[in-house]
């Protein structure tokens, strides 16, 4: 996967970080930030829809066809609650403004080769709310040295086949020699139905990555996706469309 300054590409997320408000009105302030973290799905009928969290769906009535070619991803968006029907969904809402995030599934391990492969570049994890391990995906805000020349950096997360935590993965960052510049942020969520299902349990899933200042780990409460009232009449050979 190719991100090439992800956070610029995420105009949304760059407003919501460094955007000082102008505006009087509260109403239109907060439509200027995400007040959510979603993954975009469509139902067998054809029907879009948003999973909110692990059992809490959402229906966008004023969304009438997939806004990213039926790919399943994850999206940051603005909504408010509606009082319109929600049919077989937990809440209607009406979106103001939604913006998708790079959604990849996780690459394989190669071994000797995943540096050579995959880069080790040093980035930075950010503790932040759309840094959270959800509805099947790991959603990461990484932090690193961007140029103004678009140079395109590569991402993955691999598992590190750690034979004592099957729930160790890796993010690794390859900068294609983009390794100086100014600080920018990137988002980026991968899918992580490569590891083993923990049966309804919720485990400890540890991240490892290459920091400017080292190898650093961070853990997530983490738990196999499970379907939901919406998901189960989802066709189950469905797979997941990265995103370009």
């Amino acid at each position: 996967m190719k991100i090439t300054h992800l956070l610029f590409a995420t105009g949304i997320l760059l407003t919501m970080l460094i955007l000082p408000s102008c505006l009087d009105d509260d109403d239109d302030v907060s439509r200027l930030y995400p007040n959510a973290l979603v993954t975009v799905k469509e139902a067998a009928d054809e029907t879009v829809y948003f999973q909110l969290d692990e059992t809490t769906t959402l229906l966008p009535v004023n969304i009438t066809s997939h806004p990213f070619d039926s790919k399943e991803v994850r999206a940051l968006v603005n909504y408010e609650e509606v009082d319109d029907s929600s049919e077989e969904y937990d809440q209607a809402v009406k979106v103001n403004w939604i913006d998708s995030i790079r959604t990849k599934p996780m690459a394989p391990n190669l071994g000797e080769d995943n540096d050579n492969e995959y880069g080790n570049d040093p980035v930075e994890i950010v503790s932040d709310w759309v840094t959270i391990a959800e509805d099947g995906y790991l959603t990461l805000r990484f932090r690193t040295m961007w140029s103004q020349l678009g140079i395109t950096h590569y991402v993955n997360l691999i598992p590190t086949n750690n034979p004592e935590n099957p729930y160790e993965v890796q993010f690794k960052h390859d900068a294609n020699g983009d390794v100086s510049g100014r600080v920018g942020d990137g988002l980026v969520a991968f899918r992580l139905d490569q590891l083993p299902d923990t049966e309804g349990e919720t485990v400890k899933l540890k991240l490892i990555w290459d920091s400017f200042n080292g190898e650093k780990s961070m853990e997530f409460d983490y738990r196999t996706r499970a379907a939901t009232p919406a998901s189960s009449a989802i066709a189950a050979a469905r797979s997941v469309i990265p995103l370009k």
